[in-house]
């Protein structure tokens, strides 16, 4: 399952290298004046995984600050450390940084791997590292994720239910085909048991119930079929969360663009704080 991440490296990335040349010397430097996207790693378990952190130009120690963490999708995979900036919430910000008054943290998954079981872990742990770096506001922490990471959004939120504040999956999905085994590698048990449960739709939602979200999906896309937001959607509102939910009508795989340049998105997600029930 490939989001246009591929396709769209050689022209978004380039850009993005005004941002990154200057900073790439600061890796793992404990210096918290320097702005932009800055290139850091994080050992899980004995394994360096390189991430990166984008820090507004506007940030400083004197106030606490929110935190999304951001899952990028199969055709940003790799060990680089750069690609999941150059497609989804990372071009965003490139294009219009007044936008976004929040750190971000994008973390990788290597080829073959997806956002489940050790990778999910190394996520929350470049997360958990960057609040431990910047000033920020724990009630505050977002998660967001397209295709792959869309997956990685309802994965990450089930796992760790009580991080969050409220997340944005985009054209995501719960249940794994059995086709797709070779690509994204062997499923861990908690994965598993989502799968084999009678309805996995309902045995996450009923754990992110509490979560405020907001899901986009293309009402053509080809890859992940709209039908899995859908569903997730229902089991949602029979459970009385608080959802929101736009279906992009005439747009296939590439939801995110229009999800992450809507106008309202970003202040409905900076205005939630994590609950306390």
């Amino acid at each position: 399952m490939r989001t246009l991440g591929t396709t769209l490296l050689a022209l978004s990335l380039l850009p993005g290298l005004v941002l990154v040349v200057s900073t790439v010397r600061a890796q793992d430097c404990s210096c918290t004046t320097q702005a932009g996207f800055l290139l850091r790693t994080v050992e899980v378990n004995g394994q360096k995984h390189r991430y990166q952190v984008y820090v507004p130009a506007e940030y400083t120690p004197d106030r606490k600050w929110p935190v999304i963490l951001f899952l990028h999708g199969a055709g940003e995979r790799g060990t680089d450390g750069f690609k999941p900036t150059a497609v989804g919430i990372g071009q965003a910000v490139r294009l219009n940084p007044e936008r976004f008054s929040a750190i971000i943290v994008f973390p990788q998954v290597p080829p073959g791997r997806a956002w489940f079981g050790e990778q999910a872990k190394v996520a929350m742990a470049a997360l958990d590292a960057v609040m431990a770096t910047y000033s920020v506001d724990p009630d505050r922490v977002y998660l967001t994720g397209l295709s792959m990471g869309g997956h990685g959004t309802w994965y990450v939120a089930y796992q760790w239910p009580d991080r969050f504040a409220a997340i944005v999956p985009i054209c995501g999905f719960i249940v794994f085909p059995e086709t797709s085994r070779s690509f994204f590698g062997e499923l861990p048990p908690e994965q598993q048991e989502i799968q084999s449960a009678e309805d996995p739709y309902r045995k996450v939602a009923e754990r992110i119930k509490h979560l405020p979200i907001w899901v986009f999906h293309g009402a053509d896309d080809p890859v992940v079929p709209v039908e899995a937001s859908r569903r997730m959607v229902e089991a949602l509102k029979a459970l009385g969360a608080q959802v929101q939910y736009t279906e992009y009508n005439g747009v296939g795989h590439n939801a995110w663009d229009p999800a992450y340049a809507e106008a309202e998105l970003i202040p409905w997600l900076l205005a939630h704080q994590r609950s306390k029930e």
